[in-house]
């Protein structure tokens, strides 16, 4: 059985598995920048995990199905999540640094795209690393069935992402999660915090985070240290974070309380994952049973 993201929140090690999914993240960033900053923010995020979705759910014999600016606009904008505007351009940004490209065969209208093969590679690993936080949970097999069956995320991510889509919790992060979430790199930020976790150096609500260099950060993100400590200072404004050394700014905490809305927040999505692959799976199973 699949976890739900209620027994997700509330498992003792969920921690452990998000600063595990937190560090594969920031070392994938670390290989291919560009492309990691297609999820670095929460739209760019759903955009991303959407458009993919269509592409794989192409049908030779529908007209109009699979990726196409048209379909991906309509999608983005009945969950508000981007406008018009938005969705193209960032179709245009995917065409050229050629993460996408205009799919073989006669050009008919509207215009159907597929991912190349560094963004299906990308796809792939996200998908596995994601699996792979979750076996920590519970000593599961999810990461090695899906590397022995690739295939297999053709089934689970479509249906992981419209799963995901259609969840306000997921669709609508908490506001204190949300501020980071929302802007460009947020969600490296985050990471790179999460990542920093030791739940057992918690005192009085306070989870000690380590020294931090706001520099480095920014220049590794390819964010300005303006923006980077505007955030931070938000954060801080809210109680999410602070600092241990005033006015220095150089060893940081994080709240118990935002760690754990952060936590219920990416539970949704790992349910989500969890749900889609298990669900893969039994497809898989079933159609061989019957052949």
């Amino acid at each position: 059985m699949s976890f739900s993201a209620e027994q997700l929140a509330r498992h003792p090690e969920f921690v452990s598995s998000l600063r595990f999914l937190a560090e594969a993240l920031r070392a994938r960033y670390d290989s291919g920048p560009r492309l990691a900053r297609l999820l670095s923010s929460h739209q760019r995020w759903l955009l991303t995990q959407t458009a993919y979705a269509l592409h794989l759910d192409y049908d030779p014999t529908v007209s109009g199905s699979g990726l196409t600016a048209v379909k991906l606009r309509n999608i983005i904008t009945q969950y508000r999540v981007a406008s018009r505007n938005t969705v193209l351009t960032y179709i245009e940004e995917l065409l050229t640094y050629r993460f996408l490209a205009p799919a073989a065969g006669p050009v008919r209208r509207p215009r159907r795209y597929e991912p190349t093969e560094v963004s299906r590679t990308a796809m792939f690993d996200w998908y596995l690393a994601n699996l792979a936080a979750l076996d920590l949970l519970d000593n599961g097999s999810r990461a090695v069935a899906l590397a022995t069956y690739p295939d297999l995320i053709d089934l689970a991510q479509p249906r992981m992402a419209r799963r995901c889509l259609e969840a306000t919790a997921w669709r609508e992060p908490p506001e204190r999660v949300g501020m980071f979430l929302w802007t460009e790199a947020g969600g490296l930020v985050v990471d790179n915090l999460v990542s920093r976790l030791d739940p057992s150096a918690e005192t009085d609500g306070r989870i000690d985070l380590g020294r931090i260099d706001t520099r480095a950060i920014a220049a590794q993100f390819m964010m300005s240290r303006t923006h980077l400590q505007r955030l931070l200072r938000k954060s801080a404004d809210y109680g999410s974070l602070g600092w241990y050394d005033e006015p220095r700014k150089m060893r940081i905490w994080m709240s118990r309380d935002f760690l754990n809305e952060y936590c219920a927040w990416q539970a949704v999505k790992f349910a989500a994952v969890d749900e889609a692959f298990e669900w893969a799976q039994s497809v898989v199973t079933d159609a061989a049973a019957q052949g």
